[in-house]
């Protein structure tokens, strides 16, 4: 295997490694609970953690993410890169899907076909819009072409690929997938659990279970009370810190607490016409107390984040900081902007409109929750006439931030195994998930020439001056840089290993 292309993207300096609880023996089902059910089975569709990593299970990709974040060969037993724009990936013999039909090169090359026709929508095109051309040279290799070098394709490839005769012939992969995953799927009881067994046609080592249960509780507490009642066999993030404090002194667990991939931040909604100025999103972020909200909300399970650059990455940098909790300095701020209490009510206002401002997030957290209320009463207190609105996820997610109907919404991402990926779809001018309408061609400059550098000091110099315009442009705000924490029964009888992705594979025995 010859992964010169990409090697840059192998370099992610990140302090995970496998957390592991021993002994070789199978288990008949395993229960995992999770907050939010998922939208969507079909892979290139998939815009929740549950949904993701529910399909991980049932899909097989290309290369596969270890622990430490390597790609390492899954349906792809090997690759080389002859030149920097080609990348050519050989496929395992004789593979099938779940159901016994062959998976082929050209299923692989259907996949991303679709992926990229814009028509289709898939939530993370973007992320492979610099592949120009997937060829099958036959039935086991494949060959992409890219339009410019691309450093993290690699890291990307983890992608489920789908059967292009199932999919042609009417079969509707979002609540009947069809995969070349560990797992197929048995049972969907919408927001209730998702029942899997075991793939018989599984081309890889067969999972430590012969069923996986994703158990769906939203609320936090309740997963974690479900997990000490025996109900279920293990939880992880998002959890809320008060438990994660019981549970790790509760011996009846073992856990894996580590460093995540995944930020919390508030989306500005530039389009917005009282956000589209950046200096009252400066304003508006000094009202953010993130101590406060990271070390007594989450109680110290997260860490206050600096930039929109984590502290984990190889392109992170100190002297790129966002602005700071200052309440004096943002009532100053506003003022300056025309913005004063006209008529002494507490409130400001301008042309003799109240500065009022609707802060949003979703019902599943509390530590959210509580974190929006927070914020609400610090924007209180200087003046601003902040609102909140709370709703359940997919009315939050997808008929509310994505349309752009938010102001400021408080979020996460997950899964950032490279700097692309939480800022190349999300802050380029139209980028897929671009949610707040963001454009700064400066900022689109500097995160092409991330993507397509494949020299990590090149990469990083790029990074580091895109997040040095968004901490004065904010689009977002981020509050903290995530942990990840997992819990789980001491006697699962095999071998568990713990991913910051947050994956579940590594719950049924096939972990890297």
């Amino acid at each position: 295997m010859k992964p010169l292309l990409l090697s840059a993207s192998l370099a992610v300096v990140m302090a995970f490694g496998p957390a592991n609880v021993s002994l070789a023996a199978d288990m008949e089902t395993i229960v995992i609970g999770t907050d939010v059910d998922a939208g969507t089975l079909d892979p290139r569709l998939t815009r929740d953690t549950t949904a993701q990593r529910t399909a991980n299970l049932i899909y097989s990709g290309l290369v596969d993410l270890s622990s430490s974040l390597e790609p390492q060969p899954e349906l792809a037993e090997s690759w080389e890169s002859p030149d920097p724009t080609t990348i050519i990936f050989k496929l395992r013999p004789d593979l099938t899907f779940s159901d016994g039909s062959p998976l082929t090169a050209d299923d692989v090359v259907y996949t991303f076909e679709t992926i990229l026709d814009p028509d289709f929508n898939a939530p993370q095109r973007t992320l492979y819009t610099p592949i120009e051309m997937v060829e099958a040279i036959d039935p086991q290799t494949v060959k992409f072409t890219l339009s410019a070098p691309y450093a993290p394709l690699l890291s990307y490839l983890d992608m489920g690929i789908v059967s292009k005769a199932a999919v042609e012939g009417g079969r509707d992969l979002a609540t009947d997938p069809l995969g070349a995953g560990p797992m197929t799927l048995s049972a969907w009881n919408r927001g209730s659990n998702i029942e899997l067994a075991v793939n018989e046609n599984y081309w890889g080592a067969a999972p430590k279970v012969e069923d996986a249960t994703i158990q769906i509780i939203a609320d936090n507490t309740s997963r974690a009370q479900a997990l000490e009642a025996g109900d279920l066999d293990a939880i992880q993030s998002p959890l809320s810190p008060q438990d994660i404090k019981r549970l790790e002194s509760d011996d009846r667990f073992d856990n894996a607490i580590m460093p995540g991939l995944g930020v919390t931040y508030l989306n500005f909604n530039v389009s917005d016409p009282l956000l589209s100025d950046p200096e009252m999103r400066q304003a508006l972020a000094m009202l953010v107390d993130q101590d406060t909200i990271v070390n007594q909300i989450y109680q110290g399970v997260d860490e206050v984040a600096t930039s929109v650059l984590m502290p984990t990455s190889w392109a992170y940098t100190p002297d790129v900081t966002q602005p700071g909790f200052d309440l004096e300095g943002a009532i100053a701020k506003l003022n300056d902007m025309g913005w004063s209490d006209t008529d002494g009510d507490g409130i400001l206002d301008k042309d003799g409109k109240p500065l009022t401002v609707m802060l949003s997030t979703h019902s599943e957290d509390p530590n959210r929750i509580q974190s929006v209320e927070f914020i609400q009463a610090m924007m209180q207190q200087a003046g601003v006439n902040a609102e909140v609105k709370i709703s359940d996820w997919p009315t939050f997610s997808t008929n509310y931030v994505q349309k752009g109907e938010h102001q400021i919404a408080l979020l996460g991402w997950l899964n950032i195994v490279d700097p692309d990926r939480l800022l190349f779809a999300q802050l380029t001018t139209g980028g897929s998930t671009n949610w707040g309408g963001y454009s700064n061609p400066d900022v689109d400059a500097a995160l092409k020439e991330g993507r397509s550098s494949l020299d990590q000091a090149e990469r990083t110099a790029a990074y580091q001056k895109a997040a040095a315009i968004l901490a004065e442009d904010l689009p977002y705000y981020i509050i903290s840089d995530q942990g990840y924490q997992l819990f789980y029964a001491q006697d699962i009888p095999f071998e568990v290993v713990a991913s910051p992705r947050g994956t579940f594979r590594g719950l049924i025995g096939l972990g890297q």
